[in-house]
C-alpha cells in the first residue's frame, strides 16, 4: 500500500518538469523566430554587413627594385707618372671641375718647352722665307730673275708654313699631355675610396684599379623589373605623358617591414615619414621583354637631396598606374568565387539577401573594386556561407578584419 502513492508521486514530479521545459522553450525562443515559426518561414540569419563605398581608388603595382646611379666614372691617369698631390678625400663630395689629383708635370713641362722653342725658331725661319718670296716677286717684275726662281722662293715659303703648323700641333699635343698631369672630377657627385697615395707610380691601363670612383647620387635611379602583363598600362601611362615628365607614372619607396612584423604587423616608418618618402617618375622602359623570366626592366629617376637612397641598395618599389575615379569598394570576404564568376550577397529593404553578379576590376589589400554595386548597398561579408537568395537576415556589424575572422572560422572548424 505504501508503493502507490510513492509512485504517484513520482508520476506528478516528472509531468511537473515536462512542463516546466516546455514553458522555457515557448518563452525563450527570440521574437523574430518566433514570428517567423509562427508563420511558417525561415528564421533570420544573422549576417555581418558593411556598406559599399565610393572613391578615387589608385592603381598601383609593386616590385623589387635596386638603387643605380644615374651617372657615375672611374678616374684613371692617362700618363705614366708618380702622383705629387691627393687633393681629394674618401667619402667627400665632388664639385664638377674640382681638382682632385696632381702628378709629376716635370717633364711633360720640358717637351712643352722644346715644342715652344720649336715653333719660334720655324716662325722665324717663316718671316725669312716670305721676305724671299717678296724679294723674287720684285726682281721677276724688273727682269733679273726667271720665273723657276720665283716658283721655288713660293714652294719654300708653303713648305715653312707647313712646318709652323705641325710646330703648333706639336705645342698643342704637349699641352694635352702636360694637362694629363691634373686630373678633375667629370661630374658632381660622392668620391669613393683613394687607390693611390703621393710617391705612387700610376700609369695608363684599362684594367688596373682606377685611382677613385665617383657615383653621383642626387638624383638617382632605382632599377626594377614587372611582369610582362604590366606593360600594357605602363605603356599606356607613358605615351599619356609623353613631352610631360610631370605627368610620368609615380613611383614611391615602399617603407621596409621592421623585425617581428610577422606578430605586430608595424612598418618602419621612423626614417621616412609618410610626407617625406622618396618619390620619382618613371623614365625609362626596356626596348624588349626579357623572355627567360617574362619580364620587363624599368627605371624611375628619383631626387635625392637627403640621400636616403643609395647605390646598390635593395629596396621595394610602387607605382602607380593610373586612379578609378568613383569606384565602388568592397572587402574581398564578401566576394563568393564560382568558377569564373564573382557575386556577392546584399540585403534589401525587405531584409532579405538577394545575390548579385559582380565584375572584379581591381584588388588592393583586402579590399575589391567591383562593378555591378551601387555604392551604399549593404553588402554581407560574415555568414554568408548560410545565405540562399531571398533568406531572411538579421544586421550586425562586420568583424574589423574580414580575412583574419574567416582564417579564425575555418581553424575553429577544423
Amino acid at each position: 500500500m505504501r508503493r502507490k502513492p510513492l509512485a504517484l508521486l513520482a508520476l506528478l514530479t516528472v509531468v511537473l518538469i515536462a512542463a516546466g521545459v516546455g514553458w522555457r522553450w515557448r518563452g525563450g525562443q527570440p521574437a523574430a523566430e518566433g514570428q517567423a515559426a509562427k508563420a511558417g518561414g525561415p528564421a533570420p540569419q544573422a549576417v555581418g554587413v558593411v556598406l559599399a563605398q565610393q572613391r578615387d581608388v589608385p592603381v598601383v603595382v609593386e616590385a623589387s627594385g635596386t638603387v643605380s646611379a644615374l651617372n657615375q666614372v672611374d678616374i684613371r691617369a692617362q700618363t705614366t707618372t708618380t702622383v705629387r698631390e691627393v687633393l681629394v678625400k674618401e667619402g667627400q663630395m665632388v664639385a664638377k671641375g674640382q681638382l682632385l689629383f696632381r702628378f709629376d708635370d716635370r717633364a711633360d713641362r720640358a717637351n712643352l718647352e722644346k715644342a715652344r722653342a720649336q715653333l719660334a725658331r720655324d716662325r722665324a725661319s717663316l718671316a725669312d722665307l716670305e721676305r724671299q718670296y717678296q724679294r723674287a716677286q720684285e726682281l721677276l717684275a724688273q727682269n733679273f730673275v726667271t720665273q723657276s726662281a720665283v716658283d721655288t722662293a713660293r714652294a719654300n715659303l708653303d713648305a715653312g708654313r707647313g712646318l709652323v703648323q705641325a710646330d703648333e700641333a706639336a705645342v698643342q699635343a704637349a699641352a694635352v699631355s702636360t694637362g694629363y698631369n691634373e686630373l678633375r672630377a667629370p661630374l658632381a657627385g660622392r668620391a669613393g675610396a683613394v687607390n693611390v697615395w703621393p710617391g705612387g707610380l700610376v700609369q695608363p691601363s684599362a684594367t688596373a684599379t682606377p685611382l677613385l670612383n665617383i657615383v653621383q647620387i642626387d638624383p638617382v635611379g632605382v632599377s626594377f623589373t614587372l611582369p610582362e602583363s604590366q606593360l600594357p598600362p605602363i605603356l599606356d601611362a607613358m605615351q599619356a605623358a609623353a613631352g610631360k615628365p610631370d605627368a610620368a607614372p609615380v613611383v614611391e619607396v615602399v617603407p621596409p617591414v621592421e623585425e617581428g612584423a610577422s606578430r605586430g604587423g608595424r612598418r618602419n616608418n621612423s626614417a621616412a615619414p609618410a610626407g617625406e618618402r622618396p618619390r620619382g617618375r618613371l623614365v625609362f622602359v626596356d626596348n624588349q621583354v626579357d623572355a627567360s623570366t617574362g619580364t620587363i626592366k624599368l627605371k624611375a629617376q628619383f631626387d635625392n637631396p637627403r640621400q636616403q637612397l643609395w647605390p646598390g641598395q635593395y629596396l621595394r618599389v610602387r607605382m602607380t598606374l593610373r586612379t578609378l575615379k568613383d569606384a565602388v569598394v568592397v572587402p574581398q570576404a564578401a566576394i563568393i568565387l564560382r568558377g569564373n564568376d564573382r557575386q556577392l550577397y546584399t540585403v534589401d529593404e525587405q531584409n532579405q539577401a538577394q545575390l548579385r553578379p559582380v565584375k572584379l576590376r581591381y584588388t588592393f589589400g583586402e579590399q575589391a573594386v567591383v562593378d555591378g554595386v551601387p555604392a551604399g548597398a549593404r553588402v554581407v561579408v560574415d555568414g554568408k556561407q548560410n545565405l540562399r537568395p531571398g533568406t531572411p537576415v538579421r544586421e550586425q556589424p562586420a568583424a574589423a578584419n574580414p580575412a583574419a575572422a574567416t582564417r579564425a572560422a575555418s581553424g575553429a572548424s577544423a
